[in-house]
């Protein structure tokens, strides 16, 4: 499948997107999990019992349902961050390690190739990655493997425990701040997004790479097919739950608009919010500034 990239830049604040045929509206205290509505208190129970059944085989399904593009577009994530030596750096939602290992050898190759002067040793020392998810057997998949990556035994990666919506970290204290497919299981956008700015440093980038919504209508028809015929039965065969992937399928249709989410970003405060979509929309990268 070829790679289709899409760029756009938002120099000004979006209008609401108002239609009657995109908005499902819930009340108050009501949220949604994939197209059913439930109680927002019962939400992240509901997420959690997901990824506690997929965990052991997250990475392998990712492989097979996105034929293994999902590493290009995680590599894509990681050229914008441009991560450097000596940085704090948050990814959350990123229990099995993926994106911050690749955090990880980017830094290793700019040290590699010299591009640090006599005081890379003290920035070495200094790099904190902080993988930060709210299932602890995701978390216990990521240290496993980081373990036989032999990734961390400086002290580089730190796992956590927490939520999106209240981070434990102090303001001010990352340079970055990534998401891969986790800012859809969240029961508050809102609240992820302010957190994200709030934890970031001045300057400090945020970053979201999360399955999204095909704009091009004769792929948009194979892809739907492709979503909620072809997910659940793979899930089904390879994960024995099928359930946890029919989910997935639906919680991505219920995401916000690429436009519409660009918008909510620029709403917590971030500037030159921009976003690339990739494969038609099938995925996108959200990026902002905190300055």
């Amino acid at each position: 499948m070829a790679l289709l990239t899409v760029t756009r830049r938002l120099g000004y604040k979006l209008l609401p997107m108002l239609s009657s045929t995109s908005t499902v509206h819930l009340h108050s205290h009501a949220t949604s999990f994939g197209f059913k509505e439930v109680k927002e208190e019962e939400k992240a129970q509901m997420v959690g019992n997901v990824f506690t059944n997929v965990a052991t085989t997250y990475d392998l399904m990712n492989d097979l349902m996105s034929a293994g593009l999902h590493r290009l577009w995680k590599d894509r994530l990681v050229s914008k961050l441009n991560p450097f030596p000596g940085m704090n750096h948050l990814d959350v939602a990123g229990g099995t390690g993926d994106v911050a290992f690749r955090i990880l050898e980017n830094i290793n190759r700019v040290r590699q190739r010299g591009l640090r002067n006599v005081f890379e040793d003290s920035l070495k020392a200094e790099t904190q990655i902080y993988v930060c998810d709210i299932n602890p057997k995701m978390l216990n998949v990521g240290k496993q493997r980081a373990m036989e990556k032999g990734f961390g035994e400086d002290g580089s990666l730190v796992w956590v425990e927490g939520n999106a919506e209240s981070l434990s970290f102090e303001n001010d204290s990352m340079d970055g701040y990534t998401i891969a497919f986790g800012i859809r299981n969240v029961t508050h956008i809102e609240k992820v997004l302010s957190e994200a700015h709030r934890v970031l440093k001045r300057g400090g980038r945020f970053l979201c790479l999360e399955l999204s919504h095909v704009d091009i209508p004769v792929f948009k028809d194979l892809y739907d097919y492709y979503s909620f015929s072809i997910i659940p039965s793979i899930g089904e065969l390879v994960a024995g739950d099928r359930e946890s992937y029919q989910y997935l399928v639906e919680s991505i249709r219920r995401f916000p608009s690429q436009e519409k989410f660009a918008s909510m970003i620029s709403d917590a405060g971030f500037q030159k919010v921009e976003y690339e979509n990739l494969v038609g929309g099938v995925v996108a990268i959200h990026s902002g500034l905190k300055i």
